[in-house]
């Protein structure tokens, strides 16, 4: 097998906590906080880490393996509120006084796991796409200005797809729009202010994984999943 079909630890362990982290951002966006003046769904505390570490696996392994990830991470969401759907429907124990809490939870209406999932999928694919030719343009410079770009693209793209899909003649559009700025705003503040960490977490990976990918000549088709 070829060199760069294969994966390494650093890149399996990125993998499981995007897919941890996509996870819990779903089931943590039941809860909205109030941080001073603004309500956010809770889900804000890890959402923007899938996009840090979709941002670390395109810059160090290339858009090929952040596809396979980013399918990983739709498949195990998916998974997860497919058997959330089916507990619900369960029968629950007679003697069982957790029910409705748990339903609020674990029961998301098919409008909302529709859109999360599909903003999911559009986002993260946009935000890798946005850093692999950015890197190729910049020859590889210029790291932190293309994470936040990616990210803020990402992000937009993210938020324009969801919060219609999800609220849509819900609410009115001001306020429609008042959230998804919100949104995209906090989560590329978010990035920004890890992004320290990030830049050395790249460099320590690109170091001991000795890798450092460039996509030149490869395709961005989303469903190319065995061309890793």
């Amino acid at each position: 097998m070829k060199k760069e079909n294969l994966v390494s630890v650093p890149f399996m362990v990125l993998g499981i906590v995007f897919c941890v982290c996509l996870v819990a951002a779903n089931l943590l966006e039941t809860k909205v906080v109030q941080l001073g003046p603004i309500s956010v769904t809770a889900g804000l505390i890890v959402f923007p880490i899938s996009y840090i570490i979709n941002d670390c696996i395109a810059e160090v392994w290339g858009f090929r393996k952040a596809r396979l990830i980013i399918w990983m991470g739709f498949l195990m969401n998916f998974m997860v509120v497919a058997m959330g759907q089916l507990a619900v429907a369960l029968p629950a124990a007679p003697f069982w006084e957790g029910e409705e809490s748990f339903n609020f939870v674990f029961g998301m209406a098919p409008r909302i796991a529709v859109a999360s999932l599909t903003a999911f999928l559009v986002g993260s694919f946009i935000n890798a796409y946005v850093m692999s030719r950015m890197k190729v343009a910049s020859h590889g410079k210029n790291f932190s200005a293309r994470a936040v770009l990616s990210t803020i693209a990402g992000e937009g793209a993210d938020s324009l797809i969801f919060f219609p899909l999800a609220f849509g003649g819900l609410m009115p559009v001001s306020e429609l729009g008042k959230m998804m700025l919100v949104q995209v705003v906090l989560k590329t503040l978010y990035e920004v202010i890890v992004l320290p960490v990030t830049v050395r977490v790249v460099k320590y990976i690109k170091r001991v994984d000795d890798t450092d990918v460039y996509d030149e000549h490869i395709s961005y088709n989303i469903l190319r999943i065995k061309e890793i």
